[in-house]
């Protein structure tokens, strides 16, 4: 059981995801609807996963993504993005995210992503986090 952090700007693609992820008995530890929002709750839960939609108001996924990573070079996150976005994908992978799932969101896709990024967090042992 992982505890994940939901960031999209998008209701029903933050309730789409916590029902994925909770059938399967993970932690939903906060959602966000923005980026700005994205980095206080990452700081205040520290969980285990993000997953950071890029196109947000306030704040876009990049650029909370650099700020979370800038906080924790530990942090597992997953890029979610609409098809087409290939460019944005590559640049976030660049930045640090450790995966990706494309809109609109096939859950066997976004189970084995997480299971992937997971698994690889487990091998590579947990590091601790800035307080």
């Amino acid at each position: 059981m992982a505890r994940i952090l939901i960031v999209d700007d998008a209701a029903f693609m933050r309730v789409t995801l916590a029902s994925i992820f909770k059938r399967e008995n993970h932690e939903i530890v906060g959602e966000a609807k923005d980026g700005n929002e994205a980095i206080e709750l990452y700081k205040r839960t520290n969980p285990d996963l993000v997953t950071m939609d890029i196109t947000m108001p306030v704040m876009n996924g990049i650029d909370a993504m650099k700020e979370i990573i800038k906080y924790d070079e530990h942090a597992k996150i997953i890029v979610c993005s609409a098809m087409g976005q290939q460019k944005v994908v590559t640049r976030a992978i660049e930045i640090g995210a450790k995966d990706f799932i494309v809109k609109p969101f096939d859950e066997n896709r976004v189970l084995e992503t997480i299971d992937r990024v997971l698994h690889k967090m487990k091998r590579a042992g947990s590091h601790p986090r800035k307080s």
